[in-house]
């Protein structure tokens, strides 16, 4: 009779009973998603930091907020001025009051804003939609107009416009958009009346837009109200175009770069040799390209998002960069700081969402991967 015999730690059809089994798959496991699930566990670290960095950047911000809310000169009490400064959080050492701050914060509570009076969670939740949406529509055409730019240049590399294109793409980060929007204003409104007047986001007489999501040109198209809508692009479009036209240079350039180096590359020389198409080659080397440009789509995001603010005053939209300039000359720390942070946590799921699209797009980038692995 033959002699069986089973190991102590495995059973007679091999599996580990001594549980390490599931240890090794859940290594396994962990190896092959902690290049999503670390990036997300460390965004709370960096919502803190910058928290912190909002606090102490408004308090270096000259002079003393308490006196500005009681009027400077105005006769006032000992009294007034402690309830005022109990209101803005100043009471207490600068520990105290960066620990209640960031309590609060933890809370998801930014305080009352002392100009209006009203919450400034609640305010600010009311004009970020407004904010984003324009810069949303802002990156969504960069992007189109540096793709089918780039593409231009690199299948009509010797054509009149592929070189303009170029030239324009070694202008990157010239020209501010404040610039182009003043001097738009007064070209395409001022003098050609091409575009409505920049005093809104639509037209006086406009029907009212439903709040459905906050996204005022989205919530037109959902509640049938085709008027508001066709005001709403009418006032965007100014915008928009100052916005393409300041940051488009910045993915264009690097685009450019990063197509003629994959269309070079041994894979694209490879799929030309074997006879195929030239969408497929352009494709593949799309493909390759894109990785630099989704990082940088995150940086452009970032300046849209800025000169969003920036445009949102000088076409009358309001919304954040309306808030923002109010909170700045009335010295409302209390709304400037939750802006702060609002805005550095917006930029933060940004560039977190950059990140994973850039490592699900090129294995090479995720932790713990080298290039010999891919």
């Amino acid at each position: 009779m033959t002699d069986v015999r089973v190991s102590p730690t495995l059973d007679a059809e091999g599996r580990r009973l001594d549980g390490s089994g599931r240890g090794a798959a859940l290594g396994h496991w962990w190896g092959l998603n902690r290049w999503w699930i670390t990036r997300i566990a460390v965004l709370p670290v960096h919502i803190l930091v910058f928290a912190v960095i909002a606090f102490f950047l408004v308090r270096a911000v000259p002079g003393d907020p308490v006196l500005t809310i009681l009027g400077g000169s105005v006769q006032y009490t000992q009294e007034d001025y402690d309830r005022v400064q109990q209101a803005l959080g100043l009471n207490g050492t600068i520990g105290e009051q960066l620990g209640r701050y960031l309590w609060q914060t933890v809370q998801l509570d930014l305080g009352t804003s002392l100009y209006t009076g009203r919450s400034v969670a609640g305010e600010l939740a009311q004009r970020i939609p407004e904010t984003l949406e324009l810069a949303l529509i802002a990156l969504v055409a960069t992007v189109a107009v540096a793709l089918a730019a780039a593409a231009v240049v690199v299948l009509r590399p010797r054509s009149w416009f592929a070189r303009l294109l170029r030239l324009y793409s070694r202008m990157a980060g010239a020209v501010p958009q404040f610039i182009l929007a003043v001097a738009f204003i007064f070209v395409f409104y001022a003098t050609l009346h091409w575009v409505p007047a920049p005093i809104g986001r639509t037209d006086p007489k406009t029907p009212p837009i439903e709040t459905v999501t906050g996204f005022p040109l989205l919530d037109a198209l959902l509640t049938g109200n085709l008027e508001a809508f066709g005001s709403t692009v009418a006032h965007l479009v100014l915008p928009v175009v100052v916005m393409v036209l300041a940051t488009t240079d910045l993915l264009l350039k690097i685009l450019i770069a990063s197509l003629e180096k994959a269309i070079d590359a041994p894979p694209t020389l490879f799929r030309a040799a074997t006879g195929a198409s030239r969408g497929t080659l352009l494709l593949s080397a799309y493909r390759r390209a894109l990785p630099p440009m989704v990082t940088m789509s995150g940086v452009v995001f970032g300046h849209l998002l800025g000169g969003a603010v920036i445009l949102e005053a000088l076409f009358g939209l309001g919304a954040m960069g309306g808030y923002a300039l109010e909170a700045v000359n009335t010295k409302d720390m209390v709304a400037l700081q939750g802006f702060l942070l609002v805005s550095a946590v917006i930029s933060l799921i940004l560039f977190l969402v950059v990140d994973l699209v850039n490592m699900a797009l090129d294995p090479r980038r995720r932790p713990g991967v080298h290039v010999g692995d891919a």
